[in-house]
């Protein structure tokens, strides 16, 4: 009595992921059909991401020394691999492609009314891949957002900032709107640095001065050389900027700056160098007499 129980059981078991449960462009389908689709489906994407990650790691790198060329080439090589694989997986499990002419329509009005962002943004991630106008570890600067790329995806950026903050910015801002890349064409970059003096200090000194606080600074480059421009005569002081070269301190511009304003601040203390502040002198000519007078009287 237990055993045809046990094999009731297990003939239950098989009946219902061996039964079709609907049929699709003449194919049937059972639970176990689906669950091969699936795991189908998953097979594709994690072997897709492996291949991924073993070309642009081991085997790109044996042939090209350039990491963004590398990335760009895996990361299409793994789209392709997921195109090529779907189709094989809906061929096989007897889904006909050409019978989902109706669906990719309807997919296609969607897309026009609901998810047109996320096609701008699969297009653009795919002409940054192809034009590269930026690659993984530029330093670049949309908006009011400045960071290392960090990954470009399909439909994002990830954008690493100084205070080690990702941020996943839409591909689309990079296509639509004016991107600076600081490392487009090498990682050498000029910064310019403000500096005032009061109208009693000699201007080449001061030029002669900067330039020593540059050339003691080891981040800042030799060549090209640093230089100091005589900017104004301003309200309360002479205005300079020192224009500095630098590979280091491109992804920190602001350590680089505090470094040379301590510098500067001991070196014109050293020298005697007087650092305005802003001030006005005001000059009573007319009309400051009679005030007096009336003073008095009253």
């Amino acid at each position: 009595m237990e055993l045809t129980s046990f094999d009731d059981l297990v003939s239950d078991v098989l009946t219902f992921f061996t039964d079709p449960i609907f049929t699709f462009s003449g194919t049937e389908y059972t639970v176990l059909s689906l669950l091969g689709v699936v795991f189908s489906i998953f097979l594709v994407f994690f072997i897709s991401g492996k291949i991924r990650k073993l070309l642009e790691k081991r085997i790109l790198p044996r042939y090209s020394q350039e990491t963004n060329f590398n990335s760009t080439v895996a990361t299409l090589t793994r789209y392709v691999m997921v195109v090529i694989g779907l189709m094989i997986v809906f061929q096989s499990a007897g889904i006909n492609l050409s019978s989902l002419n109706v669906l990719a329509g309807a997919i296609g009005v969607g897309i026009g009314f609901g998810l047109q962002n996320i096609a701008n943004n699969f297009i653009s991630g795919l002409i940054i891949l192809f034009e590269r106008p930026i690659k993984v570890g530029d330093r670049i600067e949309v908006g009011d957002l400045v960071g290392n790329v960090e990954a470009i995806s399909a439909r994002a950026t990830i954008i690493n900032t100084n205070d080690n903050i990702s941020v996943i910015v839409p591909n689309s801002q990079f296509t639509d709107n004016q991107v600076i890349n600081w490392s487009y064409h090498n990682s050498i970059v000029r910064f310019r640095f403000s500096v005032g003096v009061s109208y009693s200090e000699d201007p080449e000194k001061i030029k002669r001065l900067l330039l020593e606080v540059a050339n003691e600074n080891k981040g800042i480059l030799k060549d090209p050389p640093a230089d100091v421009l005589f900017d104004e005569f301003g309200d309360s002081s002479l205005n300079f900027s020192l224009a500095v070269w630098t590979r280091d301190y491109i992804n920190k511009p602001i350590i680089l700056k505090s470094e040379l304003y301590y510098a500067i601040f001991a070196k014109f203390k050293e020298h005697g160098i007087e650092i305005p502040f802003p001030q006005r002198d005001l000059h009573l000519k007319s009309g400051f007499e009679q005030i007096s007078q009336t003073s008095k009287i009253s």
